[in-house]
């Protein structure tokens, strides 16, 4: 049975991934709105795993017995001078979101609930990916400034991106 101090915890969290994921459909819809498809798809793959990263957390509550209250979700930003300035959003985001898990884990550590420290592991290391691929592409497109053709070119590669439902856990 979940305690309600870690069911509460959770969730909060169940909030924030659908944050997320309310973020990153607008990031989507800025990119198209752009014409910059590739892009689009990236935040695309981005929505679809933070859906699946609620509902790993939803379905976990559920089984330990607990019961989800779903909170109001916050309006996201919807305006952004540039691709790079996206890209800095992302990262800072995404570090927000590590910034939250490792608060869950600790109070799955004051708790003393070990399957909330297993489950919560699998998130940790996703979190390190998250970081990880936003912070090279906010890089690449340091890299590239005002050159319109590398931004072409990394729209491109960001069109090959592919959603891989996430084994949880």
């Amino acid at each position: 049975m979940i305690s309600e101090k870690m069911q509460s915890a959770f969730l909060d969290q169940i909030n924030k991934e659908l944050f997320s994921e309310y973020l990153y459909l607008s990031m989507k819809a800025y990119f198209k709105s752009l014409n910059l498809n590739g892009f689009a798809n990236w935040m695309d793959v981005q929505v679809q795993e933070e859906h699946a990263h609620a509902m790993g957390m939803f379905d976990y509550v559920i089984e330990r017995g607990g019961r989800v209250e779903l909170l109001a979700i916050d309006k996201p930003e919807c305006n952004w001078a540039s691709p790079l300035e996206v890209f800095k959003a992302v990262l800072k985001h995404e570090e927000f979101v590590t910034s939250r898990i490792n608060a869950l884990m600790d109070v799955a550590e004051e708790t003393r609930d070990r399957a909330a420290m297993i489950l919560l592991n699998w998130y940790i290391k996703e979190q390190v990916e998250e970081e990880a691929g936003a912070g090279e592409i906010l890089a690449q497109l340091e890299l590239i400034g005002a050159d319109k053709n590398g931004l072409f070119a990394l729209d491109k590669e960001l069109a090959q991106r592919t959603f891989v439902a996430p084994v949880i856990g």
